[in-house]
């Protein structure tokens, strides 16, 4: 690991979900549409855990 990344914190960066990102439709090859369907996929499984973990509380 390059030592620009060791001095670096890492902890104020903001959460993928919320982040502003530009996305072409038009421009996306294959690659991208899978990627955009995992991210997808994963959202989902987060927002379940957190909805047990939220259920498992009361």
């Amino acid at each position: 690991m390059s030592e620009n990344l060791k001095k670096q914190n890492f902890a104020n960066l903001p959460i993928g979900k919320n982040e502003d990102v530009e996305f072409a439709e038009e421009q996306a090859d294959e690659a991208d549409r899978i990627a955009m369907k995992r991210a997808e996929e994963a959202d989902a499984r987060a927002q379940a855990n957190a909805s047990q973990q939220a259920q498992r509380l009361l």
